[in-house]
């Protein structure tokens, strides 16, 4: 996966990080039509009322000229006062309705996109999260799917500026068309400005994506329970902090650089929209001086200039910014519009309710995307209805690739998985899922109850407590709940207030619950016992026999004294099976496996 940011052509790359909003605005819709569409129709009054304001106020100024040259009051004067006093108490309250729209919009949007963002994670391949290029433009989507807050407040922003600038510019045109473009010009430079610096910023803020993940992992892994005693003990603290610190000190040069930078110039064209408003405040007061304006005009047309300059000001600005956020967007539409292409077929087969031929596998390679490394190089093999098989082999020959590409997590990169002599790419994945329990060495230690830890294993099926327990007491984890102070109720891991944390044999149990709270038809068990003590371990493979007769397993292990229960023991080297056989059979031929199976053995002795 490619990643590239173009600094060379930032107008190019701001123009078409534009085409991220019609996406964006139909996410926003998405998340609260009803809060969108209340939210436009306020900014759509507030932003008329100061131009009725101060149109009002004009008549009024000339109400008053004209008491003071001796003429009596206007009869409508203090219905004028009470129609102002009115536009600006609206004025004030409407603000506030938008301020309010704008946080409900807020927390709609937020937990729109981050259950997105989690949707979208969970669809894609297994293969996807193999690639660090992955991990920056995830880490960036996630913190887009929050932190572009800015720019939905400024898109409503953006409507209210462009409406106000318009009546006032109009009204400014009426009087003389210098006025309007003796503003734009003064705003203009300032404009080009933002918009260099902008995607400046959204460039830095690229390349900066995977320190600030080597910092996070720093901070992790010097502040983590897990690494506590590697830290102490081999005295990494300012090996971590000093490697931490050189990653600071480069992005915050980086910073220091641009915004210095961006002082400098955006303060020189500043003053260039500072003269262009004054030049257009000069020529109305030489004007009125000349008899053109009467004063209520004069004020009309000050109002308007003002309110005309800082509303082209703000739209500039405004629609700088939102063009920055959108350039922080492309990550986020770039995720969202990334495909998985393990997926299932919509009119897939169900599972079989009950297997009757079993898997084979049949010709199969498999090479990971982006990589020359053939894994598995035309491998064969047939797992049957009630029968146990064990893979073993050495460390990267592609046992657990294997386990993988049984659950359909990777289809193949050549030959054909069948199940039942059909395809595994024809069947229903989720169905076919539902009809495997797994339990990888890295397993999840959710943080949750012990209750939940095991549920996870069957969340697309009701259950009752007694199928929990049953689960727990095939596994063993019983035992560990048994000792537990709130049960089954207790909160597992230190994340939360009241958890406890368990050993490492102690969260297999849990985690095996779930494979048997599953009640599959496949059973795999990839080095579930690497963190127990031999006594446990002979415990949950004589469990594990009892559970697992009459149904299909497959088991991976390094240890000899456990793959010796299995029915017919695989040899994976290479990425080919090159043995196979029950452990009398396969030690008599003397091969690999008679060999690791005597090394193993001469270590015990």
């Amino acid at each position: 996966m490619k990643d590239p940011v173009k600094a060379e052509s930032p107008w190019r790359d701001r123009i078409r990080a534009l085409q991220n909003m019609p996406a964006v605005l139909r996410i926003l819709w998405q998340s609260g039509r009803a809060v969108v569409t209340w939210g436009l129709f306020l900014r759509l009054v507030v932003a008329m009322l100061p131009f009725g304001i101060a149109k009002i106020a004009a008549y009024i100024l000339n109400d008053i000229a004209e008491v003071i040259r001796g003429h009596a009051l206007a009869a409508n004067f203090w219905h004028l006062v009470a129609a102002e006093v009115v536009l600006n108490v609206s004025l004030g309250l409407i603000t506030r309705a938008i301020d309010y729209s704008d946080s409900l919009l807020a927390n709609r949007y937020t937990q729109y996109v981050s259950v997105r963002v989690m949707e979208q994670a969970a669809r894609l391949d297994l293969t996807t999260y193999e690639d660090p290029v992955f991990y920056d433009r995830l880490e960036r989507a996630r913190v887009q799917a929050t932190d572009r807050l800015a720019m939905i407040q400024q898109l409503g922003r953006l409507v209210t500026q462009i409406i106000t600038t318009l009546a006032f510019s109009a009204a400014l045109a009426f009087a003389s068309p210098w006025l309007v473009l003796l503003l734009a010009l003064g705003v203009l430079p300032s404009f080009l400005g933002e918009t260099h610096y902008a995607f400046l910023g959204y460039a830095k803020n690229f390349r900066q994506t995977p320190a600030k993940r080597q910092m996070d992992y720093l901070r992790q892994v010097a502040g983590s329970r897990e690494g506590a005693k590697e830290v102490k003990l081999f005295g990494l603290n300012k090996f971590f902090t000093n490697r931490f610190q050189a990653l600071a000190d480069q992005i915050y040069l980086e910073d220091v650089t641009l915004s210095r930078s961006k002082l400098i110039v955006g303060g020189l064209l500043g003053v260039i929209g500072t003269l262009g408003y004054y030049g257009a405040y000069v020529y109305v007061i030489w004007r009125t001086l000349h008899g053109a304006y009467n004063i209520g005009q004069f004020g009309f047309l000050t109002t308007a200039i003002q309110q005309a300059s800082s509303n082209l000001q703000q739209v500039f600005s405004t629609a700088s910014g939102i063009a920055d956020q959108a350039l922080f967007l492309t990550d986020l539409i770039a995720f969202f519009d990334m495909k998985p292409t393990v997926i299932s077929n919509p009119d897939g087969h169900p599972a079989p309710a009950k297997i009757q031929r079993g898997f084979e596998f049949r010709n199969v390679s498999f090479t990971y995307p982006g990589t020359n490394r053939t894994v598995l190089k035309n491998f064969n093999l047939t797992l049957s209805p009630g029968e146990r098989i064990a893979l073993i082999g050495e460390n990267g020959q592609g046992k657990t690739t294997v386990v993988k590409l049984i659950t359909r997590l990777y289809d193949p990169t050549e030959g054909e998985i069948l199940l039942d002599g059909i395809d595994l790419r024809e069947y229903n994945l989720e169905d076919l899922h539902r009809n495997i329990g797994v339990i990888f060495q890295d397993f999840m230690r959710f943080e949750m109850t012990a209750r939940e830890n095991i549920a996870v294993g069957r969340v697309d099926q009701p259950y009752q407590d007694s199928d929990i327990e049953v689960a727990a007491h095939k596994s063993l984890a019983d035992t560990v709940v048994d000792k537990l102070a709130g049960g089954y109720d207790q909160m597992l891991g230190r994340r939360f207030e009241g958890g406890v944390e368990l050993s490492g044999g102690e969260w297999q149990k849990i985690a095996l619950a779930r494979a048997y709270l599953r009640d599959a038809q496949l059973l795999i068990l990839d080095e579930p016992t690497a963190a127990l003590d031999a006594r446990s371990e002979l415990e949950v493979f004589e469990r594990f026999a009892e559970l697992t007769l009459g149904k299909m397993a497959l088991l991976i292990s390094h240890r000899f004294s456990t793959v010796r229960m299995a029915d017919r023991i695989v040899v994976l080297a290479g990425g080919r099976l090159i043995e196979e056989g029950n452990h009398q059979q396969l030690i008599e031929k003397n091969g690999l496996y008679a060999s690791m199976f005597e090394m193993q053995a001469a270590s015990y002795r």
